[in-house]
């Protein structure tokens, strides 16, 4: 438990990055030399219209796709150095991912849905141990464990997609549009929740979204435009 406030130890080091992606005879420069720093307990709101190349700067932190250049080192891993192996050990052991359609399981009740992320990344699976209960009494989950998703309204959804993203202790929260699909008033609940678990947990929490109110929760504004940082 700390105050809350980001430490000045990076977390996330990038430095020059950029992506091309191939398709036949067109190259498409999705992200043209970004810099960036993220100090570890930061919560770091992303915002850019589509295109700008905020979700392939997510999916490299995150260890989905490999960089074509430059230098990004992620909770002590130059991923510019690691192949696929190295980058499905980074998302095992330090980033998860919160999506806007949930992504969970829909035959699988809650519990089990969060059990299955600890199953993947080799943790015991049963029972919770005390520090993450707390986080389940925090998004208001632990009544609605043995529920399917078909039966929890989105903000339910939300709040267990969270729940399971965090059951790993991850180092980062990678959180893409995760209002994306809620009606205002969960929209501003789920908002709350991110930043409570960062004041609360010195969690770590990169989040894309398009709305700036939602941005606004962020301890810092990044806006990208085409590929490169416009304004922080």
């Amino acid at each position: 438990m700390n105050n809350g406030q980001p430490s000045p130890e990076p977390i996330i080091h990038i430095r020059n990055l950029r992506k091309t992606y191939d398709s036949g005879k067109v190259s498409v420069e999705a992200l043209r030399g970004i810099d960036l720093d993220v100090p570890k307990g930061e919560f770091l709101a992303i915002i850019g219209p589509s295109g700008s190349g905020k979700s392939t700067l997510f999916h490299i932190v995150g260890g989905l796709t490999p960089p074509t250049s430059g230098e990004v080192v992620v909770a002590g891993r130059n991923l510019s150095h690691v192949g696929d192996a190295g980058r499905t050990e980074l998302r095992a052991k330090h980033v998860s991912f919160v999506f806007q359609k949930f992504n969970l399981l829909p035959n699988l009740t809650a519990r089990d849905n969060i059990r299955t992320a600890l199953s993947i990344a080799g943790l015991p699976t049963d029972p919770f141990d005390a520090e993450f209960e707390n986080v389940l009494e925090l998004l208001g989950v632990r009544q609605r464990l043995d529920h399917k998703p078909s039966e929890m309204s989105g903000g339910e959804q939300q709040r267990v997609a969270i729940a399971r993203a965090l059951a790993t202790k991850p180092t980062i929260l990678l959180a893409d549009e995760p209002t994306g699909n809620l009606d205002s008033r969960n929209s501003l609940a789920v908002l709350e929740l991110l930043k409570d678990l960062n004041e609360r947990f010195h969690q770590t929490i990169l989040m894309i979204t398009h709305n700036s109110d939602a941005a606004a929760f962020g301890h810092r504004i990044m806006h990208m435009n085409d590929g490169q940082i416009s304004e922080v």
